[in-house]
């Protein structure tokens, strides 16, 4: 099987096109040097080869199971949680104080790429397992911290976050577990939670949930949900007990089948206990931090796995023949490759620019995630904006246009790549939850149009607009890609016209009409700052070619140009059909209860 990743245009995106290596002059990472970092990113590739890569097709055919009350996982899972443990990179990105590394999250974030493409669903136990000790050691008071941080981060034990509940879905607002205060620095937790991945298993010492909750009195919606620390297992005694946190059941997915999502049921015999993180009612605010880590995450999913479906279609694509070229009219000469056919080529370049492409958006939100923490005062403040901005963005793109990206993979294996023969089927079923988890498209298209771009003012698209114009700048002094960087100025500024269109409906008080077709302006949003991606890109690309590089490298610069082209050329102009629509006045979904 093809390697999933190129390691090459990995390095090309962190080092040339954002430069990572200059973190390491912020007094914040000055412990790091750009070689060290190349070490991190070279142990992400033995974790792949050894604990994760040899098990990708069968822990897919051998999907957790629920025998006597306890999920039994692919075993493993187990070495792969215990080596990122005993190397100290679960919790690498942590800051010290925080009992982690002080990693850059762009590093970390490489890390993620690397083992994710060679498993995409192992690797959320460890994911959920930083985001949950993340949020205790953020919010948790200083006895929780000591109790559950260390154990997380070692790998003994692993953490998830409860959200969904049977009756509410993904509406918060409706969230009915309750908490009842025993009066001791303890409260009885008793409710259900649902789609709960790495809920259980066999392996770990203790699972820690984060579960939202309500306490007795609490206000309705949001404002009244409390985050609670609920462990499968707690100390009672000196001797650890049952916590009663039973799993009810397994949800069958479709796919990502190496992470079992629970249906769970806390404190049905009134014996679950949980512990207060945080202040009462604030649940919600403290749980954003974990959700907002999980949301880049799974766009990161759906990146990595359209990478490995690329680049082992770009491999049967170079080893398969079939058919002549449509010039050649003899049929004595022997089959092509199929590579040479314009539609597969078509193809292959669609998954190349929506693979590439989301990796610069996604290690860009890395990046201002860590100037937000190197910086100070109001640069950090505006790093932090921009990250709240792109979040949702950096989630939906790579799921939504990975999935396509997977399925234009399937397509050039043909027949083939609808069987378990070949890896493509289970790419195309793994890749279809991405946007769904962390919230569905819809809801994102929600949040970036009704709370994001509204907020202070429009100050995040300001500053952005600001960022996207000076690349543009720099990209029109390069000859050979002027019109593309014109281009991206226009598509900027229609942007810009859509989005007053919007906030105009928004400020005569029609809000659903204001947000009816928030999906389609999300849509609108990853293209445009995807094309500005591709453009960072190809200057990059271009200015290395005036250099005269060794004849690898200006192959490599070459096609980057020329995938940045077929980006402009290909998906650029379904702007104009989105523009359309978003500008359009006629209402046909918002209806009159």
């Amino acid at each position: 099987m093809a390697k999933e990743y190129d390691r090459r245009n990995l390095d090309f995106i962190l080092k040339e096109v954002l430069d990572f290596g200059s973190l390491c002059s912020h007094p914040y990472f000055a412990d790091y040097t750009p070689d060290m970092f190349d070490m991190v990113l070279d142990s992400a590739e033995s974790i792949a080869e050894r604990y994760l890569r040899p098990h990708f097709v069968d822990t897919d055919r051998h999907p957790a199971e629920l025998i006597d009350g306890t999920v039994h996982v692919h075993p493993s899972t187990e070495a792969y949680v215990k080596e990122m443990g005993e190397s100290g990179m679960i919790g690498a990105t942590f800051s010290y104080e925080k009992g982690g590394q002080q990693l850059p999250s762009t590093v970390g974030g490489a890390h993620e790429f690397i083992r994710g493409a060679a498993s995409n669903s192992i690797v959320m136990f460890t994911g959920l397992t930083n985001g949950a000790a993340h949020l205790i050691a953020s919010f948790g008071s200083e006895e929780l911290k000591a109790e559950y941080v260390p154990n997380m981060l070692n790998g003994r034990w692993t953490g998830t976050m409860c959200l969904t509940e049977p009756q509410a879905g993904s509406s918060l607002n409706d969230v009915s577990t309750q908490a009842k205060d025993l009066g001791n620095g303890t409260f009885s937790i008793k409710g259900q939670k649902i789609f709960i991945s790495g809920g259980d298993n066999q392996f770990s010492e203790n699972i820690i949930h984060l579960v939202l909750a309500r306490l007795e009195g609490a206000p309705k919606g949001t404002k009244g949900i409390s985050l609670f620390v609920v462990p499968k297992r707690r100390k009672e005694n000196g001797a650890w007990v049952s916590n009663e946190v039973t799993s009810l059941g397994l949800y069958h997915k479709m796919g990502q089948k190496g992470t079992p999502a629970l249906h769970l049921s806390f404190g049905d015999k009134g014996d679950s206990i949980g512990y207060l993180v945080g202040e009462p009612n604030k649940g919600l605010s403290y749980m954003f931090q974990m959700m907002n880590e999980a949301r880049l995450g799974v766009g990161m999913g759906g990146a990595y796995i359209a990478s490995a479906a690329y680049h082992f279609s770009k491999q049967y694509a170079n080893e398969r023949s079939q058919g002549r070229k449509l010039s050649n009219k003899d049929p004595e000469t022997p089959p092509t490759l199929i590579k040479n056919h314009p539609d597969v080529q078509r193809m292959l370049y669609f998954q190349k620019a929506i693979v590439e492409g989301a990796m610069g958006l996604l290690f860009q939100s890395f990046m201002w995630e860590d100037y937000s923490k190197c910086l100070t005062g109001e640069e950090a403040e505006n790093y932090h904006t921009l990250l709240n901005l792109m979040t949702p963005v950096a989630k939906t793109y790579p799921a939504e246009m990975g999935l396509q990206a997977v399925n234009q993979g399937v397509q050039v294996l043909g027949g083939y790549g609808y069987t378990e023969d070949f890896p493509l089927e289970q790419m195309a079923r793994d890749v279809r939850i991405m946007s769904i988890y962390e919230g569905t498209t819809g809801i994102h298209g929600l949040t970036l149009l009704g709370r994001e771009i509204p907020a202070n003012q429009g100050k995040a698209l300001k500053l952005l607009v600001n960022l996207i114009q000076k690349d543009i700048e720099e990209a029109k002094k390069q000859a050979n890609i002027q019109r593309y960087a014109e281009e991206l100025e226009q598509e900027v500024a229609k942007l810009g016209q859509v989005t007053m269109h919007k906030l105009k409906i928004a400020a005569e008080g029609k809000p659903e009409l204001f947000l009816a077709d928030s999906t389609l302006y999300m849509e609108l949003f990853g293209l445009i700052v995807v094309a500005w991606q591709w453009l960072k890109q190809g200057t990059v690309a271009s200015k290395a070619l005036e250099e005269g590089p060794s004849a690898l490298d200006k192959e490599f610069y070459q096609d980057k140009l020329h995938t940045m082209k077929f980006f402009y050329h290909y998906e650029v102009p379904k702007a104009l059909g989105l523009n359309k629509r978003l500008l359009d006045t006629e209402n046909l979904t918002v209806f009159e209860s």
